[in-house]
């Protein structure tokens, strides 16, 4: 059959050009510093690979031949669109993965040859096998490629983590900082590397640091539980412009494949989220809340109105205003409408003004602890890194966070409750005597009978931590509670919590308002276990994203109180190295019954 003729009004179809990806091993070879071939460099580094602590790591400088990777820097800075990414855990400028630039027409190539001949040299069989040999890592995907761009500018960071996810091996991170210049060590955003206690759990202070220059790749081998980083704040307004990406094992087809493997791989990858229970012996401060006597209880119940005694010891550290009857139901209807509630100025201002001016003093005249073995009692730094990290007194003794001094600790030793009264009487400073009488006034039968008051709400437990987050250093992740919060029928399922904010240096709004030096307290809607999305991503500038449900920035003075349930997220945001002074505040957590629950038992009694 012979095809018939296409007609004149007939088109042909535009042929869409593409870029040749075909390279040959000249051309690879081309793309690097000629070392990166020799057998003897090879061998050195793996040496000093297989010695490296506090894992395997290692870096090569001068990588890529230096004409190309200024042309890749300049493609990059015209070419590419920079989004701004921001959670708990990072912020962070990242361009969209780069691993499918094989799949672009000529109209995209054509404005990217030479980052495409970077990725192309990343991940051809020649570097391949040379990062297999000098890590020890086993043989690496050529088809699976995992590739990003991100500039790292002021206030930008990356805390905690161990980049366990899927199938990844090993982690490269390739630096682009403006050559020709140093990228000082003062500038910040530093590799640096955290040895771990035990499997899973880093210890709080890294023990290596990389510094970044241009044309240095630092990488290492993804090791479950063990391969724990972050990357320091960038300090100035400067770009600290990095490739990063990870090799992946062997897929169905490739060299090195194993059946089974990814699927071990995956598991291995989960295997912390699946100990989180048992890994909990390391966590300190623990989220436990110590039982009120049943004595104790039945007073606050009891309560409708205070005595003269209880109204005359909460004016001792109360704004008189909130000692009002009027303001008290104010307060409570606001409460029961919102289950949140912020009491500006709660402290009375003879006090507030006495402590705000030792906070302040003391702030400026000590120097602010910057490891753990510079924290001194009372104390104790907030553990393992990659969930939080803060100073904070409970009210105990000190514990050494070694593996046999947290063994001692929980199991060992005395199992002590906490006592601010009597860690008062000690040789303390002005502030921590303070604070510590503040935390102590947080504790009392008194309080908690004003707290009934203003939320209809009887506390049954309480923890109470007085924190401070240094900038430069302290967080807490998004963490939900405990999914069952009531430990008995009369319980409710939720947890009363309160943060007395006392940051002396937001009395001048403009340090803390705008969020860009972190520090403020956000909660969030737990998303769906099935969203693909970072749980905790969340849209800082966007007033439409409605899985926001309560931002708190430092204050001082301010005492929030809030209702929290089991599927609310809440983290303190990393707090910057430039903020001009620590967050403190204190934090209670209490179980808690209804009282209305309680008069509806005892109408029904009276029925009967």
């Amino acid at each position: 059959m012979t095809p018939s003729k296409r007609t004149t009004t007939e088109e042909t179809p535009k042929q869409v050009k593409k870029l040749d990806t075909n390279f040959t091993k000249e051309d690879i070879h081309s793309f690097f510093n000629n070392q990166v071939w020799d057998e003897k460099f090879q061998d050195d580094l793996k040496h000093q690979i297989s010695d490296s602590e506090p894992y395997r790591w290692g870096s090569i400088s001068n990588l890529i031949d230096d004409t190309l990777l200024r042309q890749v820097r300049k493609e990059v800075l015209s070419e590419i669109a920079f989004t701004k990414k921001e959670t708990d855990i990072y912020k962070v400028f990242q361009s969209g993965d780069l691993a499918n630039l094989s799949g672009l027409d000529w109209d995209d190539l054509s404005r990217l040859p030479s980052l495409f001949k970077l990725r192309a040299g990343i991940y051809s069989q020649e570097f391949r096998d040379v990062v297999s040999k000098v890590t020890g890592c086993g043989k690496l995907s050529g088809v699976k490629t995992d590739m990003s761009v991100n500039t790292y500018r002021k206030g930008c960071h990356l805390l905690t983590h161990d980049d366990v996810i899927g199938s990844r091996r090993v982690s490269f991170i390739l630096y682009l900082p403006e050559p020709d210049k140093t990228w000082k060590e003062s500038f910040g955003g530093a590799l640096r590397l955290f040895p771990a206690v035990v499997p899973n759990v880093p210890k709080p202070d890294f023990c290596a640091k990389f510094v970044p220059q241009f044309n240095q790749i630092a990488f290492f081998t993804v090791q479950p539980g063990l391969s724990f980083h972050d990357v320091e704040e960038v300090r100035v307004d400067k770009h600290r412009l990095s490739i990063q990406g990870w090799f992946h094992i062997p897929q169905p087809g490739e060299d090195g494949y194993i059946p089974g493997e990814q699927e071990a791989t995956e598991a291995r990858s989960t295997l912390q989220q699946l100990q989180t229970k048992e890994l909990q012996e390391f966590d300190f401060p623990k989220p436990i809340r110590n039982d009120l006597d049943e004595e104790q209880v039945k007073l606050i119940e009891q309560t409708t109105s205070l005595s003269k005694s209880e109204w005359e010891y909460l004016g001792k550290f109360i704004n008189p205003v909130y000692l009002k009857p009027e303001t008290l139901t104010e307060l409570n209807e606001k409460f029961l409408e919102e289950s949140v509630v912020e009491i500006n100025e709660i402290l009375k201002h003879e006090y507030s003004d006495s402590l705000r001016i030792a906070m302040r003093d003391f702030e400026v005249d000590t120097p602010t602890p910057q490891v753990s073995s510079e924290v001194t009692h009372p104390w104790k730094i907030a553990v393992p890194p990659h969930k939080q990290r803060y100073l904070y007194i409970d009210g105990k003794s000190p514990i050494e966070l070694t593996e046999s001094g947290i063994d001692f600790a929980n199991k060992i030793g005395p199992q002590e409750l906490p006592n601010f009264q009597l860690l008062g009487n000690g040789n303390l400073n002005v502030v921590d005597t303070k604070l510590v009488s503040l935390a102590s006034f947080l504790k009392s039968v008194a309080f908690k009978k004003w707290l009934k008051i203003i939320t209809s709400l009887i506390v049954t437990s309480d923890q109470v931590l007085v924190r401070r987050f240094r900038p430069g250093q302290d967080f807490i992740l998004a963490t939900t509670t405990d999914k069952e919060l009531a430990r008995n029928s009369d319980e409710e399922n939720v947890l009363l919590e309160a943060t007395l904010n006392l940051t002396p240096t937001a009395t001048i709004a403009k340090h803390w308002e705008s969020g860009e030096f972190g520090g403020y307290e956000l909660c969030m809607a737990d998303k769906d276990e099935d969203e693909d999305d970072d749980p905790a991503v969340y849209k800082a500038s966007d007033p439409n994203d409605d899985s926001v449900l309560f931002t708190n920035q430092c204050k001082w003075n301010s005492l929030t109180l809030m209702v929290r349930d089991p599927s609310v997220l809440k983290f303190i945001k990393y707090v910057s190295i430039n903020a001009k002074g620590s967050r403190w505040d204190i934090s209670c957590q209490w179980n808690v019954k209804s009282a209305d629950n309680d008069d509806e038992e005892d109408e029904e009694e009276d029925d009967n």
